[in-house]
């Protein structure tokens, strides 16, 4: 009976593990720590208009991922930049790959922008369910900002994949080595781990093995009683 009840108790357990856990990150708490953050560039479009950051300023890869950045304005070498500038006008697309972004049900940001540099810029935000159709869910003035989806209408229902961002020109100056925004990463706060989370097949069959042996011992006690 006690051997019964410690493997019950340990495919419960099994059950109910998650893979990540709740962390501080770049000040912000991400429940499902960094597999919360965007995983996959889409599309970078510097767009001209009055002027485009330079090559060291256009790493796309440096918008995902966790923030790093520490301080400092533009980079003179892409290597060692830990953000992207989207350009005068300019806009990067960015998806969600082991999660999906979704609304939390009230008024708690759900979407987490990691605009950095020493200049503050503007940017309008866009997501996407399909990366095809977009819904426009306002703009972040400025540094490290978070948007409440659901202020627009979303829900816990509703899944979205990508991520699109666009530097307001209107709202910013049109020169420099890294002009717009400059956005170091973006992370989802509200999110559902994709299926690629959940237990491995093995790990299922582990258990139908466990509970079956948990029915054929409750059948052989009563067989002896």
């Amino acid at each position: 009976m006690r051997y019964t009840a410690l493997l019950a108790g340990a495919f419960i357990t099994m059950l109910t593990a998650t893979p990540a856990s709740a962390t501080l990150i770049g000040g912000v708490e991400f429940p499902d720590g960094t597999a919360s953050f965007a995983d996959a560039v889409v599309s970078y479009d510097p767009v001209i208009i009055g002027g485009e950051p330079t090559d060291a300023n256009r790493g796309t890869s440096n918008a995902l991922g966790t923030p790093d950045y520490i301080s400092g304005g533009a980079c003179a070498v892409q290597a060692d930049c830990s953000f992207v500038s989207l350009g005068s006008g300019g806009s990067i697309t960015l998806a969600f790959i082991d999660n999906k972004l979704t609304g939390s049900g009230d008024a708690a940001l759900d979407l987490w922008i990691f605009e950095v540099g020493p200049d503050v810029e503007d940017t309008f935000v866009e997501i996407s369910m399909n990366g095809l159709d977009w819904l426009d869910v306002g703009k972040v003035f400025g540094a490290t900002a978070g948007i409440d989806i659901d202020a627009f209408g979303f829900g816990p229902d509703d899944l979205f994949g990508f991520v699109r961002l666009t530097d307001d020109p209107n709202a910013d100056g049109r020169s420099g080595a890294s002009v717009g925004a400059d956005i170091d990463a973006v992370g989802a706060i509200t999110t559902v781990l994709t299926p690629s989370q959940v237990p491995e097949p093995a790990t299922l069959g582990l258990l139908g093995v466990g509970l079956a042996w948990l029915g054929l011992s409750s059948r052989r006690r009563r067989s002896a009683a």
